[in-house]
């Protein structure tokens, strides 16, 4: 095991854990519960597997443009589960380059996906069978099908090989390959402005940035991999985490190996086809979670809904952390005022990012909505990417620099225009809006995809739903601009409330907290409020239905 400074794989940092703490829980889910070295010797059985396929890698980093992989790509056709966490690291430890696939596409969906990914590989369970044989004879370079078996009654697809099966291969005579921090680690964004993109990461610098690489509350790396072995024993344990969110969103991935690299221990709510609530809080309970990440109201609501109706010892339970969408001040509250006690801490970054900046709140001394401490390699700079802001300057484009991705998988152009070079240093500037304050904090303005200007004002959509979740009837909320006549584009509220309240309430409530010029145009009513699996908003399907509305 080599210990030289700034060159971690994930598949190793895993294996040094279960070296270290080999007896220790690591994945809780219904019945089963995994030891890390049960859970290192299966991930070994199902690499020995894809090895034997063939798979790895082709071609290293260094003859590669930042926009190129030259390793086997593994789709993760996933729910969460043991096979979700155990599918990825074997594919790290492979050398092929696992990437999270959105079990909610559709069968053309699906297919752009695993085409522009050339995906080799496609570990998928059982219940998704159908939409693999779909789409399986339209992608050529997809020859190797691993079927995790489910309560779905499907059967296993012609050519493919069983997932516990695979899990069995012994070593080949080859053994497995030297794994290198250089490897990558893909992530795909959710697409809900867009289509999706395979963001490329090495993967010793998501490790470092946004794994766990550097322990909490520091700003140093760990310094080898004896040093986590050390970390994790000295843990005595570790943290337990709740973890409701997809494993095929970022942050959750992001979330479970920051427990891994502390020796700790990560439990699954029994459903995981649906957020139920109740389950989730009996779960926490029952396993003495301290941490429950969510994403943003469209989870932390229900929760907090049930907490006020249940009754809930969560006395164990030390933080709620939110992540990748807005968690308003009014839910946030809610949570404080029903677990008095809680931390909740806002996380705020992006696949092309990482983690970049946070905020704490506790009863009675809640942080500014939206505002948030940079780690030491986030900054903002200015409108024509020439510059680094100093603090106080104003509105910019939030940025990161240091360790940030290599490029979008095979798209050169929109690699250039995300990552530009600023007086020589390679930034990642995805798109966000932010203000330096003075103090040197970041104000969160905005994805600019979905910016609305308005009569040349520009509104940020984030604010405006912030507002407008201040009332009470107002159970999940997305603002979208459609085209108008008098003002180029108008926002539009696109609401699920929860009684029979008048639209000039909720406008009303709206304009208490955000200037007149920023209140939508128009309230448009549905049962739900289309989102992601991990709790983002569908910002396409919002404009479509807020267009179809128009009178």
């Amino acid at each position: 095991m080599t210990n030289t400074p700034a060159s971690f794989n994930l598949s190793t940092v895993l294996a040094t854990v279960a070296g270290a703490v080999p007896d220790q829980e690591v994945l809780v889910w219904r019945d089963r519960r995994l030891t890390y070295r049960q859970l290192d010797e299966r991930i070994d059985g199902l690499a020995h597997f894809l090895v034997g396929q063939g798979l790895g890698c082709h071609t290293e980093r260094d003859r590669l443009a930042g926009h190129e992989s030259g390793q086997d790509h593994v789709g993760l056709y996933l729910r969460n589960g043991n096979e979700y966490l155990e599918a990825m690291v074997a594919g790290f430890r492979a050398r092929c380059a696992p990437y999270n696939v959105n079990y909610r596409y559709v069968e053309e969906e699906l297919r752009y996906l695993l085409a522009d990914a050339g995906t080799t590989a496609l570990v998928y369970h059982a219940e998704f069978a159908p939409q693999v044989a779909a789409v399986r004879d339209r992608l050529p370079g997809l020859r190797v099908l691993v079927q995790v078996a489910d309560d779905s009654g499907n059967a296993l697809l012609d050519g493919a090989v069983d997932y516990e099966a695979a899990v069995a291969t012994p070593p080949g005579p080859d053994g497995l390959p030297e794994v290198s921090g250089d490897d990558l680690f893909v992530l795909y964004t959710g697409g809900t402005t867009g289509m999706p993109k395979g963001v490329l990461w090495r993967q010793d610098d998501i490790f470092v940035t946004s794994m766990g690489g550097t322990p909490f509350g520091t700003t140093e790396p760990f310094e080898s991999y004896d040093a986590i072995a050390a970390a994790a024993v000295a843990a005595g344990g570790g943290m337990s985490i709740l973890m409701s969110l997809p494993f095929m969103h970022g942050a959750a991935q992001w979330s479970t190996f920051h427990i891994i690299t502390g020796g700790g221990r990560i439990v699954l709510p029994p459903d995981v086809r649906s957020f139920v609530p109740a389950q989730v809080l009996e779960t926490v309970v029952a396993e003495g979670c301290v941490s429950l990440p969510v994403v943003g109201d469209a989870m932390a609501r229900p929760l907090v809904e049930e907490l006020e109706r249940g009754d809930y010892d969560l006395s164990g339970l030390a933080a709620i952390n939110n992540g990748s969408a807005p968690l308003t001040p009014a839910v946030r509250d809610r949570l404080l005022e029903a677990l008095p006690h809680l931390i909740v801490m806002d996380a705020a970054g992006s696949s092309e990012t990482g983690l970049q900046m946070s905020s704490m709140s506790l009863k009675g001394m809640a942080s500014e909505a939206a505002t948030f401490s940079p780690v030491p390699t986030t900054t903002v700079v200015d409108d024509l990417l020439t510059r680094v802001l100093e603090p106080g300057e104003g509105q910019g484009w939030l940025a990161q620099r240091g360790r940030v991705p290599l490029g979008y998988l095979g798209d050169a152009e929109k690699t250039a225009r995300t990552f530009p070079v600023i007086d020589g240093e390679r930034f990642s500037v995805p798109g966000d809006r932010a203000r330096l304050l003075d103090d040197g904090r970041i104000e969160l303005l905005g994805r600019d995809g979905v910016t609305i200007n308005s009569g040349g004002e520009k509104i940020f959509v984030e604010e405006v739903e912030r507002a407008l979740a201040h009332h009470p009837s107002i159970k999940d909320v997305v603002v979208v601009g459609r085209p108008s006549e008098r003002w180029g584009s108008e926002a539009v509220a696109i609401v699920h409330v929860a009684d029979d309240v008048a639209d000039e309430d909720l406008l009303a409530e709206c304009s208490r907290h955000v200037a007149r010029y920023k209140v939508p145009k128009a309230v448009v009513r549905v049962p739900n409020v289309e989102r992601s699996p991990s709790g983002k908003a569908d910002y396409r399907w919002a404009r479509d239905t807020a267009v179809a509305a128009a009178p």
